[in-house]
């Protein structure tokens, strides 16, 4: 069937068309019911057949006699360490720390916190938790002690697994001593720290909770894979909410399976044997979906990269891992493209590799710019596609499908069409449909297909006021865009108070807790500016206290320094502005939403609801004096 016949298949009849994949995977127990209601008004995919996620990325492979292929190419820069392992080595690893887990205490349905880089062992701790049927919940390396403690008090983990240290540059950064603080902060307690020591830096295990990785696996029975439910959850990843309050993902086992199966292949145009490189990390969503799952569930070689892309030794990295390991698709966000051009503006340091065999680029995560599609594009000479999809949904909602006949041409400034199973609708204010090319709320008519998560750990609720009651009977995805003549999707931007900062989502709400708690400071808002190598980076708006006397330079100092021990240094918040005063309604909201509009020179309608209007050229003035706009 050709593109439009999908997708019209998906849409008048999306259970019949999810029925279609079951047999692309490999169940234990296939499902009789395909698509169902859950308690709290959401869908759920599979319901009730049962299968196992490692079993499908590792010991079907292994059955099947392809254990001797490659599943994972380790190549760290940042440690000077490489490695290839087979699907039958890392199928043994797999079951062996799943046997030490199971032997204390972990089982089916309890949680793990996994704080790691990216390692071997990172892939190893995910994929032996899938095997038990616990839940695990990768926590990215970047976050600070008070937001691990956050996480580890919303998901109770019996079990924190970590590294001594992590690299960032050439600099180590020691973990140990940040979940140390992370369980001393956090109410809830693990009885077990699993700490793997690398040579670099080794952790001090003192407590009687620490475990070293390799001594907790000596003895111990290697586990077999546990049956689960389609239902049943397989990992859950925070994402940022508008409220500061992170939002724990829940990812189910069957739809899951079923959805990185059907994206793999016909999204990604990915085959069982292609070696596939996706350039992130396992704290965000993509390193679960297409680094570690997805690769793997679809038989290919996954390459699992730690550096980054500008050093050890140059901005050539990148194309040497591509000629190395004859990576054939890549997926990476464009702040690390334009990190390379910066340093290698005309690319010379590709014409020192082979890169033959790649056949197409993805990009992700934050907005394409023009300047870095041409140049990757003039550089690479293969397609590079710019797609769109969200930690809720955990693969693409529009994008060509690169493994069909005629997979869409790619328009600039387009994510491409919807994928089939998302029939995706711009909506105004109201929840009516506009015109095309007429901006509007990009919502998702529901069901959703398979794979998109249905519900929040420990809060259904909050998934519901979160995305589905905006607009009934719609997912809302909090970006704004619009739809041309001929179905493509273009989005503009976020329509809450989530900037993506190189491709990572964070809550603008978060980091005014942090700024707000500062002794001079009466209020803030803080908001996502434009910047052409990280995409957005935050700026704060500092409202002092009366009477209130410090330099503003040793302000921003301290407020700098406050977030990042408390977020993050992935925050990348460096900037913060004292004004006199903020722009708000009469009933005393900040309006955020203009301001974002003023910090990205767009022009905006001044709001009928604002208590002062003088105040929006004030703040117009001080932006464009701190070159802002």
């Amino acid at each position: 069937m050709s593109y439009e016949q999908n997708y019209l298949a998906a849409q008048q009849s999306p259970e019949k068309y999810w029925a279609e994949q079951v047999d692309n995977i490999d169940w234990f127990k296939k499902p009789d019911t395909i698509l169902s209601k859950t308690e709290h008004g959401t869908y759920s995919w599979y319901a009730d057949g049962e299968l196992n996620s490692c079993y499908l990325a590792l010991d079907r492979h292994v059955e099947a006699g392809r254990g001797d292929q490659i599943a994972l190419y380790y190549d760290s820069p940042a440690s000077g360490s490489k490695e290839q392992i087979s699907y039958s080595d890392l199928q043994c690893r797999v079951a062996r720390f799943a046997g030490a887990l199971k032997a204390r205490g972990v089982e089916k349905g309890d949680r793990v916190v996994i704080y790691m880089p990216m390692i071997p062992e990172a892939a190893v701790a995910m994929l032996a938790c899938a095997r038990l049927g616990a839940i695990h919940s990768v926590v990215f390396g970047g976050f600070a002690p008070n937001e691990m403690a956050i996480r580890i008090d919303d998901a109770t983990p019996k079990v924190i697994i970590t590294a001594s240290c992590g690299i960032e540059f050439e600099k180590q950064i020691a973990y140990k001593p940040l979940v140390d603080k992370a369980i001393e902060l956090s109410a809830h307690k693990p009885s077990a720290t699993i700490v793997c020591q690398r040579p670099m830096l080794q952790a001090d295990l003192n407590s009687a909770r620490d475990l070293d990785w390799h001594q907790c696996q000596e003895g111990v029975e290697p586990a077999d894979c546990v049956a689960v439910r389609g239902d049943d959850p397989l990992y859950i990843l925070y994402t940022s909410g508008t409220t500061g309050q992170p939002k724990g993902i829940v990812r189910d086992n069957g739809g899951h399976a079923i959805a990185l199966n059907y994206a793999l292949h016909n999204v990604y145009g990915m085959k069982q044997g292609d070696v596939w490189w996706g350039a992130s990390d396992i704290g965000w969503v993509v390193g679960h979906s297409f680094i570690v799952y997805g690769p793997l569930m679809g038989g290919c070689s996954a390459v699992f990269f730690e550096g980054k892309p500008i050093r050890n030794p140059d901005a050539g990295t990148f194309w040497r891992v591509i000629e190395e390991y004859a990576v054939n698709s890549m997926f990476c966000a464009p702040t690390a493209y334009r990190a390379i051009r910066k340093e290698d503006p005309e690319g010379a340091l590709s014409q020192k590799y082979n890169l033959e065999s790649l056949r197409w680029v993805f990009v992700a995560g934050e907005k394409l710019d023009s300047s870095t599609y041409y140049w990757l594009s003039d550089l690479l000479k293969v397609p590079v596609i710019d797609h769109w999809w969200q930690t809720e949904t955990g693969w693409p909602m529009t994008s060509p499908m690169m493994g069909w006949d005629s997979p869409s041409e790619s328009r600039l400034g387009s994510t491409n069409k919807p994928i089939p199973g998302y029939d995706i609708r711009v909506l105004d204010g109201d929840g009516h449909e506009v015109d095309a090319n007429e901006a509007g709320n990009i919502c998702v008519k529901l069901p959703m297909p398979p794979g998109v998560a249905w519900d929040i750990w420990n809060n259904s609720q909050r998934f519901v006021d979160s995305y589905l009651t905006a607009f009934p009977g719609y997912y809302h995805t909090g970006d704004g865009g619009y739809k041309d003549d001929d179905g493509y999707i273009y989005i503009t931007g976020r329509t809450d108070d989530v900037i993506n900062v190189s491709g990572h989502r964070l809550s603008t709400g978060e980091m005014e807790e942090v700024v707000s708690a500062h002794a001079a400071v009466a209020e803030c808002a803080v908001i996502g500016v434009n910047d052409q190598l990280k995409g957005q980076l935050p700026v704060g708006l500092i409202v002092l206290k009366a009477g209130a006397e410090i330099d503003e330079q040793q302000l921003e100092k301290e407020l700098v320094a406050m977030v990042r021990e408390q977020v993050g240094a992935l925050a990348c918040f460096r900037r913060a502005i004292v004004v006199e005063r903020l722009p708000k309604t009469r009933s005393g909201k900040i309006l955020r939403a203009i301001l974002r509009k003023i910090a990205a020179a767009e022009e905006y309608k001044m709001p009928s609801t604002i208590d002062d209007e003088s105040i929006l050229p004030e703040i117009t003035d001080l932006m464009k004096q701190s070159g802002l706009v």
